[in-house]
């Protein structure tokens, strides 16, 4: 059975998505979604929009039956940290 060998080519494109994904994670935005800072309950879009709207941007998290837990509406509390990435994490 003959040995295979990779192109020098198949290699350095496997190196840039990898450095490409690197750099992306450093400075990805948290999640975000609309929700009324009171009950919590998840809102559309455009309540979050509009300066007369009932809704605040809540960052990262999870939505479980449409309550938002774990996250923040303070957006750099849960700023992320990608692979490498310097930087605090929490919430």
């Amino acid at each position: 059975m003959a040995t295979r060998r990779l192109r020098s080519s198949t290699v350095v494109l496997g190196g840039m998505g990898v450095l490409a994904a690197m750099i992306t994670s450093c400075g990805s935005e948290p999640d975000k979604r609309c929700v009324d800072p009171l009950t919590q309950d998840g809102l559309p879009s455009y309540e979050c929009k509009n300066s007369d709207g009932k809704g605040s941007y809540y960052y990262g998290g999870s939505s479980k039956n449409g309550k938002v837990q774990g996250g923040s509406f303070n957006k750099s509390a849960v700023e992320r940290g990608g692979f490498g990435c310097s930087g605090t994490g929490g919430g």
